[in-house]
């Protein structure tokens, strides 16, 4: 199959490596600005990965001709955080046509909504299919230009949602060979709220805020930054998060059991199971507080998540907080700017029946 991965970071080059090492026709495309890393792949022709996805796998193109990139795709698979899906969106719009598939890997709260509106296609379209998965498939980062080490490849717990969900059979078909575990969510509300990064990494990172600016990040996120009460404050949240999916007829699960299922985890619980997860070993933290720890999972999750609970009647005074601090911390309004919520996705004014009646 003909795949182009649009983002180049830690999660585009980990795809683009995996479905090429399935023996797919891949393309990885980014905007200009993030060239660096594209120069490389494509003096070498490909991709170098170790860990647990180990080798060289060919890449057909690496560039930014956009044009190129989307018109090659039978499956466009956009990889990068919550703020670069409308902008990927308004550059592939002039070029997507009827009979491609687009899989946002992951949504980060709602993506696939964004992307259907941002190419004016209404959620029920079925010319061009759109997908969202709950999570990213990996746990990578990118050592080099053209190097990534994958730490871990999901095994189960994460979760796929077609836009309609009466696409999610088919969908699952185009990319089961590459992700033969992956689970079928109801809709793509249940994918938004099953992404726990907005429930993990801003907890951690606010209670570990004066350490990341001392060092510069030079900790282990996990292992030393989740103590027993970065865990409670992680369990909170996610507790909030669990009530808005029921109010909502939605299961969420709690994460430390995803965590398991996933293979990140080997204890179901907040606080050793997160320290001591193999999949979590030796991932430091980021190098500085502005960064989307915090500018995505706070900005886009959390507001998303609680802009939905306001509207269910669902009361969330932990990641309130969360929101409260971190805009105090990093000087900006998260809650005023109001980068996702349900007004942006066109599902404000909803009952809970309608907008899952709107995802279908």
């Amino acid at each position: 199959m003909k795949i182009t991965v649009f983002g180049s970071g830690n999660g585009g080059c980990a795809t683009a490596f995996d479905f090429a090492q399935h023996g797919h026709d891949v393309y990885i495309i980014d905007f200009p600005e993030f060239s660096q890393s594209l120069t490389r792949i494509a003096e070498d022709g490909g991709i170098r990965s170790e860990g647990v996805l180990e080798g060289f796998a060919s890449i057909a193109y690496a560039g930014t001709d956009i044009q190129k990139g989307v018109e090659h795709a039978e499956l466009l698979i956009v990889v990068g955080p919550a703020y670069s899906t409308e902008p990927i969106a308004k550059a592939c719009k002039p070029y997507l046509k009827d009979g491609q598939k687009v899989l946002l890997l992951p949504s980060s709260c709602g993506g696939s909504i964004i992307f259907k509106r941002t190419i004016g296609r209404k959620l029920q379209d079925t010319g061009i299919w759109v997908a969202e998965t709950s999570t990213l498939p990996y746990a990578v980062r990118v050592l080099d230009s053209g190097l990534t080490h994958v730490y871990l490849k999901l095994k189960g717990g994460y979760f796929m949602a077609a836009l309609p969900s009466s696409l999610n059979e088919d969908f699952f078909k185009i990319v089961e060979d590459v992700y033969p575990e992956i689970e079928l969510a109801d809709n793509v509300l249940q994918t938004s709220l099953q992404n726990a990064n907005p429930v993990i990494h801003p907890s951690v990172t606010l209670l570990n805020a004066a350490l990341v600016e001392r060092t510069g990040g030079n900790f282990l996120f996990y292992e030393e930054g989740v103590t027993r009460a970065s865990g409670r404050l992680i369990e909170a949240v996610d507790n909030e998060r669990i009530a808005i999916g029921e109010k909502l007829g939605i299961k969420v699960w709690p994460d430390p059991i995803v965590g398991m299922k996933q293979g990140y985890m080997a204890e179901e619980n907040y606080t050793t199971g997160y320290s001591k997860a193999p999949g979590f070993k030796g991932i430091m933290a980021q190098n500085h507080l502005e960064n989307r720890y915090l500018n995505e999972d706070v900005g886009y999750g959390l507001v998303f998540f609680t802009d939905l609970a306001d509207a269910l009647g669902v009361d969330t005074p932990a990641m309130d907080s969360v929101i409260i601090i971190a805009s105090i911390i990093m000087g900006k309004d998260y809650k005023g700017m109001r980068a996702r919520t349900l007004d942006t996705l066109g599902l404000e004014g909803l009952s809970a029946k309608e907008m899952i009646h709107r995802v279908r």
